[in-house]
């Protein structure tokens, strides 16, 4: 185990520990719904013996709840969602979905390889946001397998087809979601094409550590990035391409700051852009070949924590900031802005017209490989 897995341990936090002495998590498969042309919607709900579960069903490849206990034991789900198919595809939002071809924004839906130039589906905008009007949010993907175990476990796979949203080659992408019986689920993303094409896969999980509805939203939860540097945005929430300090700003989140400190402060004008903040940290520690720290969220009433790791080399920070309360999720809550935040771990937003940002490109013969980590535990004072 690396440093970076334990590091949120070493700051006061304790795994949640099985309440016997087994170490069997399970996966259980169940039906959550049908789509419309009467194709199952399929869940699985991976369960440890320490009162954490994770339900996730096919439509998105979603995290449709996430089950946690508190330092009493009160169990709460610390996502936002709906309860229902109907509700995910009436009324669609980024809340738990697997995020591809290309997670974020790219600017006016265009890239380019080889000296060609495809254009992709405008849908935030004149820009592309998350993959397309119909990226992989929307899919019914296919339960492949579950897996009781050490870790109980559940691979879901999708065929996204050349051209598809406007991008080149037949991609293959699996996804594996595995949670063990310290509160850590991990989530591995592979991927191969056969024709160059730009893959950036993340999850869109919205948390709020009080749990579905808590009065305070995240307002009273405290957030932690390791990253010196941002990328600032334009009016359309594209980077300009500057990698700029976070140094006296209130987007220094480096010691840790409340989430109500900042969420208002117009005078800032990265923070007038984004409606509060949504933007793309620089992490320091760069990609990695193990899961890092990429952000640790604390809510000392509850005493839970919330960990993301990650071995990609950004974070998108979203605070809620379109949640306008019109819209009614799990158990008719309607959720404000600021109910829950979202956490990406990714590659940089228009990385693929920005090669200083490094490069989205997957040919034949490679794989997409990107491990991220959500890692629940509980604070002790």
């Amino acid at each position: 185990m690396t440093k970076g897995h334990w590091i949120g341990l070493m700051a006061g936090a304790s795994a949640i520990a099985p309440v016997s002495g087994a170490s069997a998590a399970t996966a259980e498969r169940s039906v959550f719904g049908e789509m419309p042309d009467g194709e199952l919607v399929e869940a699985v709900t991976l369960a440890g013996e320490n009162g954490v579960s994770v339900k996730v069903i096919t439509l998105g490849a979603t995290i449709q709840s996430f089950n946690v206990p508190d330092r009493d034991g009160e169990v709460a789900d610390i996502t936002i969602g709906y309860d229902t198919v109907e509700d995910y595809l009436e009324r669609p939002n980024y809340w738990g979905q697997t995020i591809g071809r290309y997670a974020n924004r790219f600017a006016q839906g265009r890239f380019s390889l080889d000296g060609k130039t495809y254009q992709v589906s405008q849908n935030d905008g004149e820009n592309t946001l998350h993959g397309g009007a119909d990226g992989f949010d929307k899919r019914n993907w296919t339960l492949e397998s579950i897996e009781d175990g050490e870790r109980a476990t559940a691979v879901l796979t999708l065929r996204s087809a050349d051209g598809d949203q406007g991008y080149p080659g037949n991609l293959d992408v699996r996804v594996v979601y595995s949670l063990d019986e310290h509160g850590a689920l991990t989530i591995d993303f592979s991927a191969t094409t056969d024709a160059p094409t730009i893959v950036n896969l993340t999850n869109h999980a919205l948390f709020n550590l009080g749990g579905n509805g808590w009065p305070y939203g995240t307002y009273d939860q405290r957030l932690t990035i390791p990253a010196s540097r941002f990328t600032p945005v334009d009016g359309g929430l594209i980077p300009t391409g500057e990698l700029r300090s976070v140094e006296g700003t209130v987007l220094d989140f480096r010691s840790g700051r409340m989430l109500s400190d900042g969420i208002r402060h117009g005078q800032d004008e990265q923070i007038a852009l984004g409606r509060g903040w949504d933007h793309n940290w620089v992490l320091d520690k760069g990609r990695t070949t193990q899961p890092e720290l990429a952000a640790r969220v604390e809510h000392d009433l509850s005493g839970r924590v919330l960990e993301v790791l990650t071995t990609e080399p950004g974070v998108q920070f979203y605070s809620g900031n379109f949640l306008d309360g019109t819209l009614a999720g799990k158990g008719g809550v309607l959720y404000r802005m600021g109910d829950g935040i979202a956490l990406e771990p990714q590659m940089f937003p228009d990385t693929p017209n920005k090669p200083e940002f490094g490069s989205a490109r997957l040919d034949p013969g490679e794989t997409y490989r990107h491990t991220m980590i959500y890692r629940v535990s509980i604070k002790n004072n």
